[in-house]
């Protein structure tokens, strides 16, 4: 059984940075996409980086590009998102998510992934 469990959000002034953990347990190989989505009161859940099993290569959405970072750590089974400059509309409660198998079409919808953490809340003051 796949479970997903996200750490490391807090609250910082806008400029600040934080650094994010997802624990995979269960995943028995690098999954072939491995994302952090985050969703803030009353929006949808968005995309907001990517990487893959080859390469790996890595997506990010235009508003976090330069300045978030996606990263995997396959010996300790993490999936982890560094976040600097952050600002208040970064403020939200983020997850991570995983797909196990090829495919599935555009990485940002949300429907294409399998598993999903718990959240953990990021916020941001101004």
């Amino acid at each position: 059984q796949v479970q997903l469990t996200e750490s490391g959000g807090g609250s910082v002034q806008a400029g600040g940075s934080l650094e994010l953990s997802c624990l995979a347990s269960g995943i028995l190989r690098v999954p072939s996409r491995m994302a952090w989505f985050r969703q803030a009161p009353g929006k949808e859940r968005e995309p907001v980086a990517i990487i893959y099993r080859n390469g790996p290569s890595t997506d990010y959405a235009d508003s976090v590009k330069g300045r978030f970072t996606i990263s995997r750590d396959v010996a300790k089974n993490t999936l982890n998102l560094h976040m600097a400059n952050l600002k208040p509309e970064d403020t939200a409660v983020y997850y991570c998510a995983v797909r196990s198998d090829p495919g599935g079409g555009t990485w940002s919808n949300v429907r294409s992934y399998y598993y999903w953490g718990q959240g953990t809340q990021v916020t941001v003051s101004s």
